[in-house]
């Protein structure tokens, strides 16, 4: 299994550390069934593939093996935002039978995160999240990891988050403060609705932490609390930081997320051994129908 090390550009604050264990757990409590949950938005930079990554980061910190799924084929961002490099294989690949599942599922420097990239863009991106072998690889794929996050496309904007919607067991959506209007994000409800696919919820994203209403006394309050108290032992809470500062306008998807630090890649080791990924994804490869076919034919995508 090939490995990537995923570079986060900001610092964690324990308030967005929180609010996403605050997630977690409401994504647990929403029942064991609920093992694929898409991501999606109505609208690009929103947000919504940092939340995806910080969902999957959860799930992992808590002891699940997870995998972040990126099905944004049309415009990925993981590659680039995370510095990972060297990505050649991805899930277009597999999808027309030109990669093996266990050529295109990464480990990370994150203990217990896994991921698939998008690869190339394809011409036919809505026929290949609805046909007959992305339907195979999520159901194998179910049987190895206990979570898989699928970073979908943008709703408003295309209808694959809808198909990709019809396979997962339920969707979150991501929704920018005093963005997006009521009737653009009920339209995009209504649209998951008509797929089928179960709403876990809903992210209110690039919230404005700086102001003085309820939230933001206790914030303050917190903050200086336990980045006094624990702060030794946990790292600098109490310092927030500008995120949120309404001086940037619309801030863009990457400092939507203050929170997120450079880790450290050295002090980390997985032994895919232990957990014996290999094995089980060449099981999926043994039983793919693509990739008995002939794989000197002329590639349906360049790479």
């Amino acid at each position: 299994m090939q490995r990537v090390n995923l570079t986060f550009s900001f610092e964690e604050d324990y308030r967005v550390s929180e609010a996403f264990k605050s997630l977690r757990s409401n994504i647990e409590f929403c029942g064991s069934d609920i093992k694929t949950i898409a991501v999606t938005s109505c609208t690009p930079n929103e947000g919504k593939s940092s939340c995806a990554m910080e969902i999957a980061k959860s799930f992992a910190k808590a002891g699940n093996k997870t995998l972040l799924l990126d099905c944004d084929l049309r415009k990925s961002v993981l590659v680039g935002r995370y510095k990972t490099g060297g990505v050649r294989k991805g899930l277009t690949h597999a999808l027309i039978g030109k990669a093996p599942m266990s050529d295109v599922v990464y480990s990370t420097n994150v203990p217990n995160l896994f991921m698939v990239f998008s690869g190339p863009v394809p011409p036919n991106p809505s026929e290949l999240l609805g046909g007959d072998e992305f339907v195979r690889l999520l159901g194998k794929l179910r049987e190895v990891f206990d979570y898989i996050i699928v970073d979908a496309p943008p709703l408003g904007s295309v209808i694959d988050a809808a198909v990709i919607g019809t396979k997962c067991d339920g969707m979150i959506m991501v929704i920018e403060s005093n963005a997006i209007s009521y009737k653009f994000a009920q339209s995009v409800k209504e649209q998951i609705d008509k797929s089928g696919c179960r709403i876990l919820g809903a992210v209110l994203n690039k919230v404005d932490m700086t102001g003085k209403g309820v939230y933001g006394h206790y914030g303050k309050y917190y903050g200086k609390y336990y980045g006094k108290y624990y702060g030794k032992y946990y790292g600098h809470y109490g310092d927030y930081g500008k995120y949120g500062n309404k001086g940037s306008h619309l801030i863009s998807e990457e400092d939507a997320l203050k929170g997120v630090t450079k880790q450290d890649t050295t002090r980390i080791i997985l032994d895919d051994e232990i957990i014996g990924l290999d094995d089980a994804l060449k099981d999926i490869d043994d039983q793919s129908p693509l990739l008995n076919n002939d794989h000197n034919t002329n590639d349906e995508i360049q790479n």
